[in-house]
């Protein structure tokens, strides 16, 4: 399980109950500066496969499936395409699609955008916004950098972020990607707004793209640009479902779908 940006593997907590009704093991990860993990200086897209390939011989794990979600969506692409030998599917949830264009973030939610926009010319602001973000957490105030983009949410992720289980688990996962600070984080804003090092439409893994139709953050456009580029991939779209609802809402039958 790769989490989005910038949270952490707590994310994961959210599919515990039904993995557990499933018999599915769930591995969450924490990418490189983010919770438990060291930073990684120049750490690139394309060094995640590697990673995932160590812990999986250290685990054991001759083959298994990948599900990225959200900000994690890129670095489950490119295990697709770095490692089709090993995995038995792929999944993309609500995923970034490569941001080589400017019609590629058409659609997002404008504060999101504009971070994006700007984390390629001026990767240093990154690092003190994000900054200032994780004081707010970690004192337990509220986070009101977030409130521009909280407010963006569609009404559905609106309404599942009311669910207690939902805001304490992004709380807490949010705030724990920040355990050792704002390096991690602010970096990987500077990986998502170029290339990827490779093609999508290199990727012959089995990939499977899930995507909800009111999503703000990541519209659905991406879902439909990644699903485009890939070829014999499959587009799953969910009209009424945005950035948060769909991967809550439906994680059950996306736990059933990876275990097949």
């Amino acid at each position: 399980y790769f989490h989005g940006w910038p949270t952490s593997r707590l994310e994961a907590q959210l599919l515990e109950p039904e993995a557990i009704r499933q018999g599915a093991r769930v591995i969450a990860v924490d990418r490189p500066g983010y919770g438990l993990s060291d930073f990684q200086p120049g750490r690139r897209l394309l060094d995640w496969p590697a990673d995932v390939t160590e812990l999986a011989d250290h685990l054991g794990l001759e083959r298994f499936a990948v599900v990225g979600v959200s900000g994690g969506g890129p670095y489950a692409a490119v295990c697709a395409w770095a490692l089709p030998e090993r995995l038995t599917r792929v999944f993309v949830v609500n995923g970034l699609a490569p941001l080589s264009s400017r019609e590629a973030l058409r659609g997002m939610h404008a504060p999101n955008r504009a971070l994006l926009r700007l984390a390629r010319p001026l990767p240093q602001l990154g690092r003190p916004l994000l900054g200032a973000f994780a004081w707010t957490l970690r004192r337990g105030l509220p986070p009101i950098l977030a409130l521009p983009f909280a407010a963006g949410f569609a009404p559905v992720d609106r309404e599942v972020l009311r669910v207690a289980e939902v805001s304490r688990t992004i709380y807490q996962a949010t705030r724990e990607a920040f355990r050792s600070g704002a390096r991690g984080p602010a970096w990987e804003g500077r990986i998502y707004p170029r290339p990827w090092g490779f093609e999508p439409a290199e990727i012959r893994a089995p990939l499977e793209i899930w995507h909800g139709g009111a999503d703000r953050n990541v519209p659905a456009e991406m879902g439909r640009s990644l699903h485009e580029s890939v070829a014999g991939s499959r587009l799953r779209l969910y009209p009424a479902e945005g950035h948060l609802s769909l991967p809550y809402r439906l994680r059950s039958r996306i736990l059933q779908e990876l275990l097949r």
